[in-house]
């Protein structure tokens, strides 16, 4: 399997600038090789292809005045910048056509200078010792934080917006299986309880964002204030970047931390496939979801399960979990959010209504067979429950964890 692998590198002032010229001309080509696919089908022309575009956009730029100083960086960049359009418009096309499934893919967009920069080497562009060496950059410092497993086929040298260097290295790596157990658990997510798993363990989220917000708020209206093209503007950029890059990597720890040990613990695990995009559609729990990371959180797991030889399963977000009893499996029908503990009408069992439906998911992702031991077990003689016995109670009026 590909893996990435991710190091900070130190470049010099040299280096630095010689990297800025690197990151400039492979925006540069970028650029023109989207305008000139979008002049061709204004034109009526159809899509020239990587080929056309590495010939009209480099080759023949390079002879001009406007464009000489494209020679000055290496080709590799230039070449795979192309590559990549390419690969963004093809990807594109399928979307519209309806051949890629999932979420519809926009028409590729002009890069500005003020976000991330990044340039792609291929072999021919790079080689690996104590320190890595660019073609026209140099050998470069780099901070081996751990051994590469194999021989890189590329790498990708990264600018973020606090002026931060790091190369991120392409890797073939044999799964590393762990030993089998037997454990399988079902996961609940929710916003005031990252995760309640179906042992009755509850996961709190740090909440970075929630956190960070009014201090946030603080310096954003201080970069509005600002001169643009100040000094002090760029300071107060810096400021807001810093903070949130600090947001993200508490979010990215947390979330990498609590994953692996999901994966090492369990051999199988049960996911809801929660419609992420759909959620961050309503106002009130837009900036609490997207505080969270459902969808990172998803991604992590399944690509560990693949590296480690565990099971992520994901059921059908139509699956009515918080509707049904994990004991009796009696559906009592939909709940509002604020309804966070019940009582079965039909065993009379008292249910938290996140690990209930962390039992339900579990039984959907394949143990149903273990659960309906126990609804057995828990089931009555009598078919139903009198009404004075058995009652849906209130526990909290606000809405303190989204549950579906």
């Amino acid at each position: 399997m590909k893996l990435r692998y991710r190091y900070r590198i130190y470049p010099t002032p040299v280096q630095a600038n010689r990297l800025a010229q690197m990151f400039g001309c492979s925006r540069v080509v970028w650029n023109d090789a989207l305008a000139f696919c979008q002049k061709q089908y204004a034109q009526g022309g159809k899509y020239p292809g990587s080929s056309a575009l590495m010939q009209h956009c480099i080759t023949k730029a390079k002879q001009t005045e406007e464009r000489s100083w494209l020679s000055s960086v290496s080709v590799v960049p230039l070449q795979q910048s192309v590559r990549d359009l390419d690969v963004a418009f093809r990807n594109f096309f399928s979307s519209v056509s309806g051949k890629r499934k999932g979420p519809k893919v926009r028409m590729p967009r002009f890069k500005k200078r003020h976000s991330t920069q990044t340039a792609r080497f291929t072999q021919r562009g790079f080689s690996v010792g104590s320190k890595l060496y660019l073609a026209k950059i140099g050998s470069i410092q780099v901070k081996w934080s751990r051994a590469l497993p194999s021989e890189p086929s590329s790498v990708t040298v990264i600018k973020d917006a606090l002026g931060r260097y790091f190369v991120s290295f392409v890797v073939e790596k044999e799964p590393e299986l762990l030993p089998w157990n037997d454990t399988s658990i079902g996961i609940d997510l929710g916003i005031t309880t990252f995760a309640t798993l179906s042992t009755g363990q509850k996961v709190e989220a740090p909440k970075p964002l929630k956190r960070y917000l009014r201090k946030l708020a603080c310096l954003q209206k201080s970069l509005s204030r600002c001169e643009k093209g100040s000094n002090r503007r760029q300071r107060a950029k810096l400021k807001v970047a810093r903070l949130h890059n600090r947001i993200k990597d508490i979010r990215t720890d947390f979330l990498h931390k609590l994953s692996t040990q999901l994966i090492i613990e369990n051999q199988e695990i049960n996911l809801e496939d929660l419609n992420v995009s759909g959620m961050l559609k309503n106002r009130r729990l837009s900036k609490a979801i997207s505080d969270l990371g459902w969808r990172q959180f998803r991604t992590m797991l399944e690509a560990k399960a693949t590296m480690y030889g565990r099971d992520v399963n994901i059921i059908s977000r139509w699956e009515p979990t918080s509707q049904i009893c994990s004991c009796c499996g009696h559906r009592e029908g939909r709940k509002r959010l604020g309804i966070r503990e019940w009582q079965c009408l039909n065993c009379g069992v008292f249910h938290d209504r996140d690990i209930n439906a962390a039992l339900n998911i579990k039984a959907a992702g394949g143990h149903s067979e273990a659960i309906n031991g126990c609804r057995r077990e828990c089931k009555p003689e009598v078919n139903s429950a009198v009404l004075s016995e058995a009652s849906t109670r209130l526990v909290d009026k606000q809405l303190e964890l989204f549950a579906s």
